[in-house]
């Protein structure tokens, strides 16, 4: 697996950080920086497939609105997930998250992710390259 994401230190919380040559691209990986606060994304199998859209003209409040709905997904059903993908036409965002079942013992969580906040809120093109980035409160 390609690490195109990383994690920065922000006092109490966690900052995340995606990269790619598109907008989605870094969306995806930003989601695999968020999972992995919490847990080894190579440990998380992708037997289940979750569709999640949102919508905002704004592309950074859409990338909030992305990460919000897929700890909400990753709350309400139980799971954790290790694959995206991401389509964004229109201010509209598609995507799909593929993951598995919480187990504990196999995935090992070390914190509860409690919320994404608006605190270093990043997405921008430099380059040829999109970054997109947030502090994670946990």
């Amino acid at each position: 697996m390609r690490k195109n994401w990383e994690h920065y230190s922000h006092t109490a919380d966690m900052g995340i950080r995606g990269y790619g040559a598109s907008m989605e691209e870094a969306f995806a990986a930003a989601a695999v920086a968020m999972v992995a606060i919490n847990v080894d994304p190579e440990k998380i199998q992708q037997e289940q497939k979750v569709k999640i859209t949102c919508s905002e003209q704004d592309r950074e409040l859409l990338f909030i609105a992305w990460l919000s709905n897929l700890l909400y997904e990753m709350a309400t059903r139980k799971m954790f997930f290790s694959k995206f993908e991401v389509e964004i036409k229109d201010g509209k965002l598609t995507g799909c998250a593929w993951g598995e079942k919480m187990d504990l013992k196999k995935h090992k969580p070390v914190v509860e992710i409690k919320g994404i906040s608006y605190s270093d809120l990043k997405v921008t093109q430099e380059n040829g390259k999109w970054t997109a980035q947030c502090i994670v409160d946990i």
